[in-house]
Formats: C-alpha cells, structure tokens, sequence
C-alpha cells in the first residue's frame, strides 16, 4: 500500500538550489507528514546514504530519491518541485525540476521496485512533466495526480 500524494505531501515551490539543499528540503517535508518516517535529519541521512551508490536523477528533469526504513508500516511518498531546477547529477546532466521522495519498510523490495517503476512511467510523459511545472499550487498538482491511474 501507498499513500496518496496529497497538498500536504507537495512542495510546489522548492528553494533548493543544490543536491543537497534540496534532499534537506525533501527529508523536512517527509518528517512533516510521516513522523513515523524519523527525524528530518534521519531521512536525510538515509536518502545521503542511497545518492553515494549513484544519483536518483534519472533524466528529462526527474529524480526519485529513495531509501528503506525499519519499522515503517507502509511506502511513503511525498512530492518537490523546483520550477529553475536543481542540479542533480542525473543520468542526461540536465537540472531535475520533479523529485519524488520514496521511504520504504525494510523489507519491501517487491512494492519498493513497483513503485519506483509506477513514478518512472508517469513521468516519462511530456506533457505531463510540462503540466506539472506549469501547476500553480500544491492543489493543482495534486489534482494531476489524482488524474492519474498511476496513483489511483
């Protein structure tokens, strides 16, 4: 099971603007809404710990910075935008705009991988990507979310 990316769970407007300016702005908004999640400093820790074994940034202006947890009853996911972009040191060297933040439990690896592959195919949509950046709130990108059957 997955939450719902909902206006809580977005950062519509990201003030990062390096990697790891940007992972502290993504681990503070998990801690926000999971407190099951740890510490902002915990998940920043967890996320460091999985971009030295090579970056999230997966190209086209995506990164999904990932990592498991013990002890976490269900996947976590929480969603950034930065409209300049941040760069990241993704697979095309192109700024990320789009960074979804995946907790997982331990021992999840089969939902883990699913919804690393879900996130990666519903942005792999140009127009997608290009209404996600020209959303104007947290509840307008939510409702593109909602749209979709990925999230569904």
């Amino acid at each position: 099971m997955i939450n719902t990316i909902t206006e809580n769970r977005i950062a519509p407007f990201m003030q990062a603007a390096t990697k790891k300016e940007a992972l502290q702005e993504l681990a503070g908004l998990m801690h926000s809404v999971c407190p099951l999640c740890g510490s902002a400093t915990e998940i920043l820790t967890i996320l460091s710990e999985r971009e030295q074994i090579g970056s999230t940034g997966i190209g086209d202006g995506v990164a999904i910075p990932h990592g498991k947890l013990a002890g976490l009853p269900q996947l976590e996911l929480s969603f950034g935008r930065s409209v300049p972009g941040v760069i990241f040191a993704s697979a095309d060297n192109k700024p990320v705009h789009f960074f979804f933040l995946l907790l997982a439990p331990a021992d999840s690896s089969g939902p883990y991988l699913k919804t690393l592959a879900r996130l990666a195919r519903f942005l792999k949509s140009p127009h997608t990507r290009s209404r996600l950046l020209n959303a104007e709130s947290a509840r307008e990108i939510a409702d593109i979310f909602a749209e979709t059957s990925e999230f569904a």
